[in-house]
């Protein structure tokens, strides 16, 4: 492996006093050149993004939808537009600062829409794509503050800040996540945004300047920016602290840095002071939110820490072991950068003598920050990929200078004609210019970038959203008139007990709320919700896993405690999954329910008639392995004794594998034949198991 860019030159032989040439003359850049270089770069960042928002079709995380877009949907247009809060928001762990961007937006756009009298489906195919096009802006600003920072470090004469802008544009994670709405997306570019604005100064050495850092208004404004940031970043995300701490802690202990600490007192009085008032602004903030959202007074990173540390709830959704991060972590984010994030995150830890002091010294900082909130983070038991992400912007900064060297080959410096001795290069306003090498296995790189990024953005997991924009548009084509959104949905009940057919009500026993459209009996969570649906007046449901908050840690009853998911695809008696689902369907979601006494037995004793309860939807959607079972389920004449019969009407590709055997194959549409209409679609049977009613608080449950 080359030595990175920025090397000093080369030390003088040993016994012979050298006398070093005079120093190159200084690139001067007008500040309009400057300035317009950045508005390019962000400007086609814009635009790249925006396209990735686009391109962007396939299912990868339920909380991209869960924790930002359904409670901001709730906020946007109101308790009764049938959003799904699930139990971290009614436990107040999250806190509201997020979907309160993604409400705004909703509320505007669906009120200039509905200015403009534009009809409801393109209205609703709107709201739809509208969080990816909000998405594509902060994750455009994180590749941005990514060059930025980049250019910072190693120089606007360096080819290494556009190494680091081409390792994000091409990395097929920033592809794949940048544009979705997790919190872990938001967290990213806050915290390379923060970085960027951070003065570095403070790492300097006081021998090599005379200037005491944090005396000039724009540093300190600089300083305020990025810790405002930072505390965003850290409301959001609390694990993000990590990162400060360690740099904080290096600004102040120095305990692998190189000189002699430029801070004094008058510059730790700033820093401390603005870290209190930044800290306290961001939290009043925050405090302030999630006052007006719940109702109450909550604070949220500490229900955050809580539940999933003190109650250990988070290891009910997954356990991986302490080497997670290191194994599997780093080596997805990077993809075929890996080498290079690997030799960077060694090199800048040892803090090379190949680079300039400062330089060397922030990125010995921005390594050791990374190394240590991976550390913390392998202690926690629950540990997902995206935990991480906000460290990839520092993984490809400290891998620019050496991948930079191994793709590329430096410019030999002319000679003079008559001396022989090199010349400097004439001032320039570009970096220098770059001549490849390796250009195979660059190639080989950049297209398995491509291939990774296209498949994961078009065909891996791409069903659950393509049914939801196929039962959004079945209802837009059954139910036109009841396509009200927003606030426009307020007489929605007394609209749904209108009929649509002259002596046929289409609410049957439901109170008021038109037919159960669609049951979704897949793994919890494995569709968006209401921000696909759209409609408030499309009612679903789907299979819960509320963590089991009403025990404690480490008990048997938690040991024991199965969700509904888990129950419905809970082995048989005889412990095999081949008859999985059956028994629920037939204990809990429609259960046997007694009439009264009706005739006498063989024995002459008296019989009671049975039949079954629960609502019948329109549609069920699921996985192809629960076809035989719901084949078995129904073909018992339910469904017939209502007009209707199981059809499979429809199905949906969800790539090449998938490492949940319950999601492995198609996804499927299959049609009961029952709804209004049919011969006794008025006749359906509400919910009957003894719990609680879905339908009576839709904030708790999934039924809407």
């Amino acid at each position: 492996m080359d030595k990175p860019e920025n090397q000093t030159g080369p030390s003088a032989q040993k016994g012979v006093r050298d006398v070093p040439p005079p120093p190159p003359p200084s690139p001067v850049r007008h500040p309009e050149v400057i300035s317009a270089l950045s508005r390019d770069v962000l400007h086609l960042l814009l635009a790249f993004r925006f396209i990735n928002a686009l391109c962007v079709r396939t299912f990868f995380q339920p909380d991209e939808y869960f924790q930002v877009l359904e409670p901001a949907w709730r906020l946007a247009f109101g308790s009764e537009s049938g959003a799904w809060l699930t139990w971290e928001w009614q436990h107040q762990l999250r806190s509201s600062l997020h979907p309160v961007l993604f409400a705004a937006v909703y509320r505007a756009a669906d009120a200039l829409m509905a200015y403009m009298s534009l009809f409801p489906p393109f209205r609703a195919m709107m709201l739809v794509a509208l969080p990816g096009v909000v998405q594509s802006v902060i994750a455009a600003l994180g590749d941005y503050y990514t060059w930025k920072l980049a250019t910072a470090i190693f120089g606007r004469e360096s080819n290494a800040p556009w190494a680091a802008l081409w390792m994000t544009v091409f990395n097929p994670w920033q592809w794949y996540c940048s544009t979705r709405t997790f919190s872990n997306s938001l967290e990213t570019t806050l915290t390379i945004a923060a970085l960027t604005h951070w003065p570095w100064e403070l790492l300097g050495d006081a021998k090599t300047t005379k200037d005491v850092p944090l005396q000039l208004r724009s540093r300190v404004n600089s300083l305020r920016v990025s810790l405002l940031l930072a505390a965003v970043a850290v409301i959001l995300r609390p694990t993000n602290i990590f990162i400060w701490l360690s740099i904080i802690g290096s600004t102040l202990t120095r305990p692998t840095l190189a000189g002699q600490s430029p801070l004094q007192r008058a510059s730790l009085v700033v820093l401390f002071r603005e870290i209190l008032v930044c800290g306290t602004a961001v939290l009043a903030l925050s405090v302030l939110s999630d006052r007006l959202y719940f109702g109450f007074w909550a604070f949220p990173p500490y229900k955050w820490l809580y539940f999933n540390v003190s109650q250990s709830l988070a290891v009910f959704y997954g356990q991986m072991p302490w080497h997670y991060y290191l194994v599997q972590g780093i080596p997805l984010l990077t993809t075929t950068f890996l080498p290079f994030a690997l030799i960077g995150l060694y090199k800048a830890a040892l803090s090379s003598k190949n680079l300039a002091m400062l330089q060397s010294n922030i990125l010995s900082t921005l390594s050791l920050s990374a190394l240590a909130m991976m550390a913390v983070l392998s202690v926690i038991s629950h540990k997902e990929v995206r935990f991480i992400y906000p460290l990839l912007p520092i993984l490809h900064i400290v891998a620019a200078p050496y991948i930079t060297s191994f793709f590329t080959v430096r410019p030999t410096a002319p000679v003079d004609a008559d001396s022989g001795a090199t010349q400097p290069p004439p001032p320039t306003t570009s970096p220098r210019p770059v001549k490849l090498r390796r250009t195979f296995q660059l190639a080989n790189i950049l297209s398995i970038n491509l291939l990774l990024a296209g498949y994961l953005s078009l065909f891996h997991q791409a069903a659950p959203i393509s049914v939801m924009n196929f039962l959004r548009a079945e209802f837009e084509r059954i139910h036109p008139d009841y396509l009200a959104l927003g606030h426009e949905a307020a007489n929605l009940s007394s609209l749904a007990s209108t009929p649509t057919n002259p002596g046929t009500s289409i609410n049957g026993d439901h109170g008021g709320h038109l037919e159960l459209f669609v049951l979704f009996l897949t793994p919890c969570h494995s569709t968006p919700w209401r921000s696909h649906l759209v409609y408030p007046a499309l009612r679903a449901r789907s299979l819960t896993c509320e963590p089991p908050l009403h025990t404690a840690p480490d008990s048997a009853e938690r040991d024991d405690y199965l969700d509904e998911a888990d129950r419905f695809y809970a082995k048989d008696d005889h412990g095999c999954y081949s008859d999985y689902g059956s028994q629920f369907l037939a204990n809990e979601m429609f259960p046997s329910v007694s009439e009264g006494n009706d005739g006498e037995d063989d024995s002459g004793e008296k019989k009671t008639p049975q039949h079954r309860g629960g609502e019948i939807p329109r549609y069920i959607v699921g996985f192809e392995g629960i076809e035989s079972t719901l084949r078995d389920f129904f073909g018992d004449g339910m469904l017939h004794a209502m007009g209707g019969t199981l059809k499979h009407i429809k199905w949906f590709d969800n790539g090449a594998f998938n490492e949940d055997w319950r999601r492995r194959g198609r996804l499927s549409v299959w049609s009961t034949g029952v709804h209004p209409g049919s011969a006794r679609g008025v006749h359906m049977m509400t919910w009957a198991h003894p719990r609680k009613d879905p339908a009576l608080a839709s904030t708790e449950t999934n039924q809407i």
